[in-house]
């Protein structure tokens, strides 16, 4: 009995001492959870602010933003932190907008419209239309940026509650912080004292009071898609209808299959840099035309860069990132070698390689187009490629979108080539980092193409959008590739592409010149009846051509000139022959005596002297 009781004494002390040694863990992990929380996240005083730098949850959180716009400066400091800064000689000309989330104050995206140059205008009114309500907007000038701000962008930023949008003018600075669908939280305004000067620099600095909550969450059904959509809208902006609530834009496109179909396993190379917009615009072309295989997709960005892999992941897309090697052209060419190598290192197998690049939009029949003209590169070893793209190629030149051509240079802007050509040939002989070159321009140098050529359509299949890179700005695009001609029908079959196996090509040429209308040679090709007012005819004229070099003297040149076609170099010859539309009627133009189709100028026709 006495041992018993000892046993019960026992107990109720162990049980004690179990209680005790609990309430002190449980206090002293309260006070390590409240060390921890003010280490971390700093403290709160009740003022909704973390002192720290930090933010915790209180009812007025907000951020200090520092904004300056100068001549040959642009930065933008949040919270003590430079998120932008441009100083750069001769770089980051035009309006720059920081987008910040509401709730968080962090980094959405950064922009730069050069409104100095033609159509930049346009692009940021789009872009700021697609910007959800509520987002805090920061713009700020950097040298110019009112030479071509036009009457729509500047009531846009009025709309925004800019005070000074009509009043910007030649090299004056500003700077302006606003919520979209707010209110105005802040403006600067310098004016130049003449023309012949920059105004003193603009700043501001403003505290921006964040939302307690975010945007709210839309209620997307639960799937990997809208997981994706959901982390992506969460940390990027400017994309319009992809993070709408109510109605989405599509991440994933239904797979549409292409009858007897030789693509569907070759993967496309798509070319990428740091223009995510662009990235985004080219995905959502492609992915909507008929035979593409999402999962072949092989997206390749050239540095680094959060925003387009951010795009290539919204629609489940393989992503591959590298460092950059060289610079400028050389940057490119490299970018190019470095995705063929891997895409073949990852598809051994696969007979051919399909290559894009992030500013193009492709037809609807793009595949089938591939599709219903790879097997000539098996066949006919005087082809080295299957272009997508007519050089020459504008809404007034192009006009049969069944029609295909034969020509001697590499036109780019979507091609395919075989896998073989490329490890046996090109591979091992790429220009190497130190060599400034285009690419492409190396691809038509004799000793690489060593007399082939390649198939181009008379209608593009794709679009060249793209209005800034290396070699690009908006005024060169206004001047040669906006006007260009796109197939828009996703039916296409294609005519006589038997006949472009080179011996059988050579018999249809001849014979069409022989069944085409002889022009007027007493005429210039600039008069303006120099073609009849006819249509869907078939015309021939020959003219005096010596040379196919890219001479400022080269009557092609001229030539091209008249016909509004593509005038910087010689493109889109075969043999010394040109073929194109004008008036939808059908042109053969013909240089004399280099081209061998000039034997079939009559006898006592005089070719025409251009020069």
């Amino acid at each position: 009995m006495v041992f018993a009781k000892a046993i019960k004494r026992n107990r109720n002390f162990i049980q004690f001492c179990l209680v005790f040694a609990l309430g002190i863990s449980v206090g002293l992990n309260l006070l390590y959870f409240i060390y921890f929380k003010n280490s971390i996240y700093g403290k709160n005083n009740g003022d909704g602010l973390l002192h720290d730098g930090q933010y915790f949850p209180g009812d007025h959180p907000e951020v200090s933003v520092e904004v300056f716009s100068s001549q040959s400066k642009v930065s933008v400091v949040v919270d003590g932190t430079q998120i932008l800064e441009n100083s750069l000689s001769g770089k980051g000309r035009g309006i720059h907008l920081v987008i910040l989330n509401q709730a968080t104050g962090s980094i959405m995206t950064k922009r730069v419209f050069d409104t100095y140059s033609p159509q930049e205008d346009d692009a940021m009114v789009l872009f700021l239309n697609m910007v959800k309500d509520g987002r805090i907007l920061i713009f700020a000038i950097k040298d110019e940026a009112s030479y071509h701000l036009r009457e729509a962008a500047r009531n846009c930023l009025k709309n925004l509650g800019s005070k000074y949008s009509y009043l910007v003018g030649w090299r004056d600075m500003w700077v302006f912080v606003a919520q979209k669908g707010g209110k105005p939280l802040g403006e600067e305004f310098s004016k130049a004292n003449d023309f012949g000067s920059w105004a003193n620099p603009a700043s501001i600095k403003v505290n921006v009071l964040l939302s307690e909550n975010s945007d709210a969450d839309c209620n997307w059904i639960d799937s990997p898609d809208n997981k994706r959509r959901r982390e992506f809208c969460s940390q990027v902006e400017g994309y319009g209808t992809v993070c709408s609530c109510t109605n989405p834009a599509p991440v994933k496109f239904p797979y549409q299959p292409l009858e007897h179909s030789v693509v569907e396993n070759i993967p496309i190379i798509l070319l990428a840099s740091d223009r995510p917009h662009y990235l985004y615009r080219t995905i959502t072309s492609l992915l909507r035309v008929r035979g593409v295989n999402a999962s072949l997709v092989e997206v390749f960005i050239d540095g680094y860069f959060t925003e387009p892999a951010a795009v290539a992941d919204l629609f489940g897309l393989n992503v591959h990132q590298h460092a950059p090697s060289s610079v400028g052209k050389g940057r490119v060419s490299q970018h190019l070698k470095t995705s063929l190598t891997s895409t073949l290192n990852m598809y051994p197998e696969s007979k051919y390689l399909i290559v894009l690049e992030d500013d193009v939009d492709v037809s609807p029949d793009f595949l089938s187009y591939m599709n219903q003209t790879l097997w000539l590169l098996d066949i006919d070893d005087t082809l080295y490629c299957i272009s997508a793209w007519n050089d020459h190629g504008y809404e007034h030149s192009s006009y049969d979108k069944r029609l295909l051509y034969r020509t001697e240079s590499h036109p780019g802007l979507g091609w395919a080539i075989r896998s073989e050509f490329y490890k046996k040939e090109l591979e091992s002989r790429w220009p190497t980092p130190e060599k400034m070159w285009d690419w492409d321009m190396w691809m038509k140098k004799p000793e690489v193409r060593k007399g082939r050529e390649c198939i181009t359509p008379d209608v593009s299949r794709t679009y060249h959008f793209g209005s800034v890179g290396i070699n690009m700005n908006s005024h060169f695009h206004e001047m040669y590739y906006k006007k260009r001609s796109i197939n828009s029908d996703p039916f296409v079959t294609l005519r006589d592409v038997q006949i472009l196996r080179s011996g059988d090509y050579e018999f249809h040429l001849e014979n069409l010149v022989k069944g085409a209308y002889l022009l007027d040679h007493s005429k210039k090709p600039c008069d303006s009846d120099f073609v009849p007012e006819t249509t869907e005819k078939t015309y021939v004229f020959y003219f005096e051509l010596t040379s196919l070099k890219s001479t400022a003297d080269s009557s092609w040149l001229t030539v091209a000139k008249c016909f509004k076609l593509w005038d910087l170099d010689i493109r889109g010859s075969h043999r010394g022959l040109w073929r194109y539309r004008y008036k939808t009627n059908h042109i053969i133009a013909i240089g004399y005596p280099i081209s061998p189709y000039g034997n079939l100028k009559p006898g006592d026709l005089e070719p025409i002297k251009v020069i």
